[in-house]
């Protein structure tokens, strides 16, 4: 009985996806989103940002229907994801010697003698040469990422500091890559440098918020934030100073724990026992997702233990999501005194994001982020199996392909969809291929300039192939 009702639950998903709809406002603004309903004097709606609201005085229409669900998510200004990784700094080290920079590429390749040369020539510490060896440094970075090669990119900026130790736009630089690496305490010494020599520079007052709250230091980063928007006020940093704000005003009160790789902050009123055993198990977890994925993270993970209506004030996450992975680790554990089975697993499926982040530098696909995390807490195909081959036979599934980006967008049907498809794969990939085939893919991915380059590469495969492959897995290992 039960799988009649997924089965049914899934062929609603897919025959009547959901629509977005378009809220124009009476000053000509228009905001793309889901779940469109008015109640009272408010018109409510859900975008990736959460459920958010307007007056009804202030929208002039409401036009129904529109974009598939299997989008990204909205498409407004108002849904637009804070990330972590911020936008890269505006400072450039090549300003004045942009020649310099075109002759260190040449035929696709990095000209290694014109910049040992140009070495050479800035030993004697002239101000040009300087200037020149440090324009050729950070176009071989570039070039270097252009690659997905972040770690030669330190490299070169690393020697242009060897030439140039205050050089602010060397020095944003390199914080930056390693803000995209996850590695905040080096990224925050590198800031502190470029603080020293540019107090007033607005993108080194924004990386260090994004330093800072990496640290879990969200009394620090608010600061940061706040300083940055006085410098130069724009959405970027509004955001981020909103998103820090929020955290900092729930957590004022609450209590403080930590251990070898986790600071973990809850709510007053939780039990400091329940707090105790969720570090316990975090550190459990953390062992065997170490051996699994052959990574390590190197700064301490935040962990947020919410009442569950301060967990949707904070994290603005759509109704579907029972916890949440934005950089913390975000559970609700309302009414829990002692861990549970169901806690333990989601603790994992979230700890296994931090892993799979760090270790693509955010280059993973949601599909192949959720199914792994799905893999490592333990869930498996069984229950689903049958429904998801009863729908590619009739040709209503989709490809893998699609959920490739964020699924904030999704209805809580659609999610659903999302999410067993996704296991389905990884779990296909798992039993055909080994764990070790999954390591090499999410290293590759940190690398390549998209997923598929990244599975012909490993795995020698294509999205249609996946999918296809998938399907017969499930069929060969479930069917009766």
């Amino acid at each position: 009985m039960r799988r009649v009702i997924v089965l049914a639950f899934l062929l609603f998903v897919l025959i009547l996806p959901a629509q977005a709809d378009t809220i124009v406002l009476k000053s000509g603004r228009r905001i793309s989103a889901t779940n469109v309903v008015e109640e009272g004097d408010r018109i409510y709606f859900e975008t990736s940002s959460g459920r958010l609201s307007f007056p009804k005085s202030a929208v002039e229409r409401i036009e129904r229907g529109g974009e598939s669900v299997w989008g990204a998510g909205g498409s407004s200004d108002d849904s637009k994801k804070v990330d972590l990784a911020a936008a890269a700094p505006s400072a450039s080290p090549v300003i004045g010697n942009e020649e310099v920079a075109r002759a260190t590429v040449k035929g696709g390749s990095l000209d290694r003698n014109y910049i040992a040369k140009l070495e050479s020539e800035a030993q004697g510490h002239s101000a040009l040469a300087v200037a020149k060896v440090v324009a050729a440094l950070h176009a071989a970075a570039q070039f270097e990422l252009k690659d997905g090669d972040v770690d030669a990119a330190i490299g070169h900026y690393r020697r242009a500091l060897d030439f140039a130790p205050q050089h602010v736009g060397a020095l944003l630089s390199i914080a930056h890559l390693y803000l995209r690496k996850s590695e905040f305490t080096n990224s925050l010494a590198y800031l502190e440098r470029a603080n020293q020599a540019a107090p007033d520079n607005a993108d080194v007052a924004r990386l260090t918020g994004w330093a800072y709250y990496g640290m879990n230091k969200i009394e620090q980063a608010v600061r940061e934030f706040r300083r940055a928007f006085k410098l130069r006020p724009d959405e970027t940093t509004q955001q981020a100073l909103l998103k820090a704000e929020r955290d900092l005003e729930t957590e004022e009160k609450f209590k403080k724990n930590e251990s070898a790789h986790f600071k973990l902050s809850y709510d007053g009123e939780a039990e400091p026992g329940l707090a105790r055993e969720v570090l316990k198990r975090l550190e459990d977890h953390f062992a065997v997702i170490e051996s699994e994925l052959n990574f390590s993270p190197t700064d301490p993970i935040g962990v947020i233990l919410y009442t569950a209506q301060a967990f949707r004030n904070v994290s603005r996450a759509p109704g579907w999501a029972g916890a949440l992975n934005d950089g913390r680790i975000r559970v609700p554990v309302q009414g829990l005194s002692s861990m549970t089975p169901e806690l333990s697993a989601t603790l994992k499926h979230e700890l296994t994001h931090s892993f799979v982040f760090q270790k693509t530098r955010g280059q993973c696909p949601v599909w192949l982020n959720e199914g792994v995390a799905q893999f490592m807490e333990g869930a498996r195909s069984g229950e689903y199996a049958a429904d998801l081959i009863q729908l590619d036979e009739e040709k209503k599934g989709v490809s893998l392909a699609t959920l490739e980006g964020s699924w904030m967008g999704l209805s809580g049907s659609g999610a659903m969809y999302a999410y067993v498809w996704s296991l389905a794969a990884v779990e296909y990939l798992v039993r055909s291929h080994g764990m070790g085939d999954i390591v090499r893919l999410l290293d590759r991915l940190a690398t390549e300039s998209s997923t598929e380059a990244a599975l012909r590469s490993v795995l020698h495969t294509t999205y249609p192939e996946l999918d296809a492959e998938t399907i017969k897995y499930l069929k060969k290992t479930y069917a009766r």
